[in-house]
C-alpha cells in the first residue's frame, strides 16, 4: 500500500464526462489499496471567466475580494468529483484550502504556502476516505482566502504530498510524460522515463509547459517524487503495481537515474525580447546604471553580451527580457539614457532562446562545442549565449527555431525510432 497525491488540471475536469473519467483513475488506485488525496483545478475556462468578471466590475479591484471570487472555481470541481466518487461507491470528502488549512502569506493573487497540517487528512485515510482537495487556494494570516497564482494547483499538490509524506505525487495532464523536446517540432522526440529535479526545473523555466517552475522547486526542496502522466489514458490501461513503478515520466533525485544522458532535452522559449544599447560609454559603473533601474522595477534580465563598438572607444550592450516586459524595460532605459550615455536604443522581438539541458554535462567536455558547430553548419547565427552547470542557452533569430531544435536533437543522439 502506498500514499498517493493525484493532481488533475482544468482540461482533465472540463465537463462531467471528464470528471467521471478522473473518478475512474482514482478508483483504480483505491482498488489497488492505496491511500489517495486528489487535488483538482477549476473546470477549463472557469477561472478566466471569473477573472474577467472581476476586472469588468472594477479594473482596480481589491485583491482580497479578487481571491474570494476566483477561488470559487475549484470549489465547484471538488464538490462534483466528491459526488461522483460517492456515486461509484468510494468514500470521499471535498476540502477547500481553508478547511485543511493550507496556510499562506498575505500576497493575494500570488500567495506562497507557509504551512500545511496534514494530520486530519491522514486520520481520514485511516477511515478509508479519499480527500478531494481544491488546488490553487489557501488561507492568509488574516483568515482571508488567498490564491497561489500561475501553476497554483501543481504547487498545492506537491505541498500536500510533502505534508502528508506521500510516496509519490502524480500530475495528470494532457500529455503522457516529459519528452526530449517538443514532439510538434521533432517527430522523433522520445518520452523520458526519468528526469532529475534540476533538469526538469531548467526545462520548465526555459519554455517546457508540462510542469510549473514553482511546483518543481518545491518538489526538489522536499524530495517529493513527481510522476507526469496523461489523464486521457484509459483508466483500466496497464498500470504499475506500486508507488515505485513508472507509467509516465518520473521526476526524481539524479541518484535514481542509472544511465545519465549527457544531454536529456532541448527546450526553446519564444517569450524573449532583445534590447541593444549602442555606443555606451566604456567606463566603470555603466552596467550598474543600466541594470540597477531594471532591477528596481522588478524586470528580470536574462542573457547579457557586451561588445566593443565599431569606433573602438565605446561598447554595445545587448540583453534579453521577457517579451511581456519589453515596453516597461524600454521605458526604464530611455529615462536613464542620458545618464548611461547610450547613443541609440534598439529592440527586437523576433528572437528565440534555444537550450540544451542535461546533468551529464557536469562530467563531459565539449558539449557546448557540439552545439555551436551544429548551429554553424546550419548557417544559424548566435546572438547571445548563457550557461549554467547543466545547461547552455543561445539566442537566435526566430525563423530558425525549428531547424535549430531538430538539428540539436539529432546531434546529441536524442532521436528515437
Amino acid at each position: 500500500m502506498a500514499r498517493l497525491v493525484m493532481k488533475f488540471g482544468g482540461t482533465s475536469v472540463a465537463d462531467i464526462a471528464r470528471i467521471r473519467n478522473v473518478a475512474q483513475h482514482v478508483k483504480r488506485e483505491v482498488d489497488a489499496g492505496h491511500e489517495v488525496a486528489v487535488v483538482v483545478s477549476a473546470m477549463s475556462g472557469t477561472t478566466n471567466q471569473l477573472v474577467a468578471w472581476a476586472r469588468e466590475t472594477a479594473p482596480l479591484h481589491d485583491a482580497r475580494e479578487y481571491d474570494a471570487i476566483v477561488a470559487t472555481g475549484e470549489q465547484v470541481t471538488v464538490g462534483l468529483l466528491a459526488i461522483e466518487l460517492q456515486r461509484i461507491g468510494i468514500p470521499a470528502r471535498s476540502w477547500l484550502g481553508w478547511q485543511i488549512p493550507i496556510r499562506t502569506d498575505n500576497a493575494h493573487g500570488a500567495a506562497r504556502i507557509q504551512d500545511i497540517n496534514g494530520d486530519e487528512l491522514i486520520r481520514r485515510f485511516g477511515e478509508g476516505q479519499v480527500a478531494v482537495i481544491a488546488g490553487f487556494q489557501g488561507l492568509g494570516p488574516d483568515n482571508r482566502i488567498t490564491t497561489l497564482g500561475r501553476g497554483g494547483s501543481d504547487t498545492s499538490a506537491v505541498a500536500i504530498a510533502a505534508a502528508i509524506k506521500a510516496d509519490r505525487c502524480d500530475i495528470y495532464t494532457d500529455v503522457d510524460g516529459v519528452y526530449t523536446t517538443d514532439p510538434r517540432i521533432v517527430a522523433k522526440a522520445r518520452k523520458l522515463d526519468k528526469i532529475s529535479y534540476e533538469e526538469m526545473l531548467e526545462m520548465a523555466s526555459l519554455g517546457a509547459k508540462v510542469l510549473q517552475t514553482r511546483s518543481v522547486e518545491l518538489a526538489m526542496v522536499y524530495r517529493v517524487r513527481l510522476q507526469v502522466r496523461s489523464s486521457f489514458d484509459a483508466p483500466d490501461a496497464p498500470q504499475g503495481t506500486g508507488a515505485g513503478d513508472i507509467v509516465g515520466t518520473l521526476v526524481c533525485d539524479e541518484e535514481e537515474i542509472v544511465e545519465q544522458q549527457v544531454v536529456s532535452g532541448i527546450a526553446y522559449s519564444k517569450d524573449e525580447a532583445k534590447i541593444t544599447l549602442v555606443k555606451v560609454e566604456d567606463r566603470p559603473g555603466v552596467a550598474a546604471k543600466v541594470f540597477g533601474p531594471l532591477a528596481d522595477n522588478s524586470i528580470n534580465v536574462d542573457m547579457i553580451i557586451q561588445n566593443v563598438s565599431d569606433d573602438g572607444k565605446s561598447t554595445d550592450m545587448t540583453f534579453t527580457v521577457p517579451q511581456a516586459e519589453l515596453a516597461r524595460a524600454e521605458d526604464v532605459i530611455r529615462k536613464a539614457q542620458a545618464e548611461i550615455g547610450a547613443k541609440e536604443i534598439k529592440t527586437d522581438t523576433n528572437v528565440v532562446k534555444v537550450s540544451i539541458i542535461g546533468i551529464g554535462m557536469r562530467s563531459h567536455a565539449g558539449v557546448a562545442k557540439t552545439m555551436f558547430q551544429t548551429l554553424a553548419a546550419k548557417g544559424i547565427n548566435i546572438l547571445a549565449i548563457t550557461t549554467s552547470e547543466i545547461k547552455v542557452s543561445v539566442l537566435i533569430e526566430a525563423e530558425y527555431t525549428e531547424l535549430a531544435v531538430r538539428a540539436l536533437h539529432t546531434a546529441y543522439g536524442l532521436d528515437g525510432e
